[in-house]
């Protein structure tokens, strides 16, 4: 059994099996050969397969992304990698109005396999242009698949599959996940793109999650489990195709919902689901289906800011509380919420975290 291997690892695990079972398979964006290797997620992968398939590429994401779709037309399979997803707003007009509509509008004979890895998440002052996760924004457009792994699992999995997916798909990496280790096979494998995992069962409330909220719902679960309340999390894995069956399974079990997002909350992946199970699971629902996301505003930059911004986990306990109609006065709330208050920053996945680049 090898060691465990890093959420980055995985990633470039993924890619270097793509590279070399299909030469039509390269990885380009703005970082990929400098020293620092996208978050070590392609770090080797320019001295294997040489500067021809992989690619740095300048300050023109738009064009480049317009030479991409292209390339994915007459039979490349174009891997593009965008540091941050705010830099891909500047190419919203090659993604939506070519990559998810021509499929559509060719009658099927235009395929376009290209993978757009963007990497979303908060953290370490990066301020409003650094740190979006627009999630809800890609799913809304038909023809774009849209995954965001949580575990170095799924990374692997999911973005071979995704390569290899005659489709557009847009790949959301959260950066405080890249550090994240787990045991993962050596050998290539592939998870379903759009399929919801249950992260552990339980019977008293459901708790879905998107990207790395997952970790804090299993954090969260953990707490709440030591007082006898069983919840059961979810990784949704996917926001489009969203996976609400399994989540609607689970609320005709527990009859309770909270979802947790890593974006804003107004018209977001967390609003869908909840509209998706009120349409499907109403009668089994004992208490309003809630969420958690961001509140409507851009990322702070300031430290003390940031910890009115984010989300505690002693905020979403008292969430969970409320849906549950346990109070927070009471002794066994007053516990649950101790063990979950948490100190320091709230922009820093842990305290000795040095920052993306």
């Amino acid at each position: 059994m090898r060691p465990d291997i890093t959420y980055a690892e995985a990633v470039r695990e993924a890619l270097d099996f793509c590279l070399g079972q299909d030469k039509n398979v390269f990885v380009v964006g703005e970082g990929v050969p400098d020293p620092k290797k996208i978050f070590n997620t392609t770090a080797g992968l320019l001295e294997k397969y040489g500067p021809q398939r992989i690619m740095d590429m300048p300050l023109s994401e738009n064009a480049l992304t317009g030479v991409c779709i292209g390339s994915g037309l007459i039979g490349m399979r174009p891997v593009m990698v965008h540091q941050r997803t705010d830099f891909a707003y500047l190419a919203l007009d090659q993604i939506i109005n070519n990559a998810a509509k021509w499929h559509y509008m060719f009658n099927g004979q235009g395929q376009v396999p290209i993978v757009i890895r963007m990497m979303i998440g908060r953290g370490w002052g990066q301020g409003p242009q650094h740190s979006s996760s627009p999630q809800a924004l890609f799913s809304h457009i038909p023809g774009l698949k849209v995954v965001m792994p949580a575990r170095p699992h799924d990374a692997k999995g999911m973005l071979i599959q995704a390569i290899e997916d005659n489709g557009p798909v847009i790949f959301l990496e959260h950066r405080w996940l890249h550090h994240m280790k787990e045991p993962v096979p050596e050998e290539p494998f592939r998870e379903p793109l759009g399929k919801a995992r249950v992260v552990r069962s339980g019977d008293s409330l459901t708790l879905a999650a998107f990207s790395y909220s997952v970790i804090e719902a299993t954090k969260i679960a953990d707490a709440f489990k030591k007082y006898g309340v069983e919840i059961e999390v979810i990784d949704m894995r996917s926001s489009s195709p969203m996976d609400h069956q399994t989540v609607v399974a689970s609320v005709r079990k527990t009859s309770r919902l909270l979802v947790l997002d890593t974006s804003w909350i107004t018209c977001g992946v967390a609003a869908e689901l909840v509209a998706r199970v009120s349409e499907n699971a109403f009668k089994e629902l004992k208490a309003p289906p809630a969420r958690v996301a961001l509140p409507d505003l851009h990322t702070p930059t300031s430290p003390t800011l940031s910890q009115e911004y984010y989300p505690t986990p002693q905020r979403i306990g008292e969430k969970i509380l409320n849906i549950l109609s346990i109070k927070t006065s009471n002794d066994k709330g007053r516990q649950i919420l101790n063990e979950l208050k948490t100190d320091g920053p709230l922009d820093v996945p842990f305290l000795d975290f040095k920052g993306p680049f």
